[in-house]
């Protein structure tokens, strides 16, 4: 991994917090994540005339990723009705590193050599005991970890399907593109659907909100799969999941939730786990 590439990623992971910790914060879950989806839609639609369209071997691709992000945003929902931000943002993302190890070994022949696989692992350490100190000194809410959980395997489903995805279709911008297009219809349908006539009443008051959300969410998974043409995936996924450490940040900041001695250990441990990926690299 190059700085540019870790710059990048890092980059992303910062946006990533962001536009999670809005979609938290619009109280019903669905006006949120429509205005996220349906926002990423028309940013896409917006686009598509000015890059290139994916290669044919990218298109089955492309459709796995539309369907899989579907699952991924109704998960997420479920667990932020379920848990608190600082809980179940660190469990679905803290859960999706090693699983992308595996599969990224199994289907893109990646097998990290020492110094990748110490990394991931010290930077899964850290992002586990983020997530396992939100648990601390509660009773678990099992029907909430197993939402979060559930949402770290669709995270680790559509990383590894998004890059194979984006290395053969030829351009990341292009790509990009057509996958906000393909996942952000089925929400914003489903929403209609379930509001008729009362759906523009209830967007209008978080539609500048929900429409930043979108656009953060869009520049954050752009630069991810253009980092996923240039890296292993494991280690990207790995960086990727720094959002954690910022998403506590933001959880503690604006959300009232505690932060803490461990979860800045947590972050040193994160901190370690990039300089073994640099050195790999």
């Amino acid at each position: 991994m190059t700085p540019a590439v870790t710059a990048a990623v890092l980059l992303a992971a910062v946006t990533h917090a962001g536009w999670n910790a809005i979609a938290h914060k619009i109280t019903d879950k669905l006006v949120g994540f429509t205005l996220i989806a349906g926002g990423g839609m028309l940013i896409g639609l917006a686009l598509t005339p000015f890059t290139p369209a994916p290669a044919a071997a990218a298109r089955p691709y492309l459709v796995l990723s539309a369907v899989v992000h579907v699952a991924y945003y109704v998960l997420l929902m479920r667990s932020f009705r379920l848990g608190d931000f600082g809980q179940a943002y660190p469990i679905a993302r803290g859960s999706a590193p090693l699983v992308v190890t595996v599969l990224a070994a199994v289907f893109a022949h990646e097998v990290p050599d020492g110094w990748a696989a110490a990394g991931v692992a010290v930077s899964s350490a850290g992002l586990c005991g983020v997530a396992l100190w939100g648990l601390r000194g509660r009773r678990p809410d099992w029907a909430a970890i197993g939402a979060a959980l559930a949402t770290g395997l669709t995270i680790a489903g559509y990383t590894v399907v998004d890059g194979l995805g984006v290395r053969a279709s030829g351009s990341s911008l292009g790509y990009i593109a057509w996958l906000m297009v393909l996942e952000g219809v089925a929400i914003p349908a489903y929403a209609v659907l379930r509001w008729r006539g009362r759906t523009a009443a209830l967007l209008r008051p978080y539609a500048a909100l929900g429409l930043l959300g979108a656009v953060l969410s869009v520049f954050a998974y752009g630069l991810v799969l253009w980092a996923q043409t240039k890296a292993a995936l494991a280690p990207i996924a790995a960086l990727r999941e720094s959002s954690i450490i910022v998403g506590a940040a933001i959880g503690a900041l604006f959300f009232k939730e505690r932060f803490g001695a461990p979860r800045i250990a947590a972050a040193g441990l994160l901190v370690v786990g990039i300089g073994l990926m640099l050195h790999a690299g």
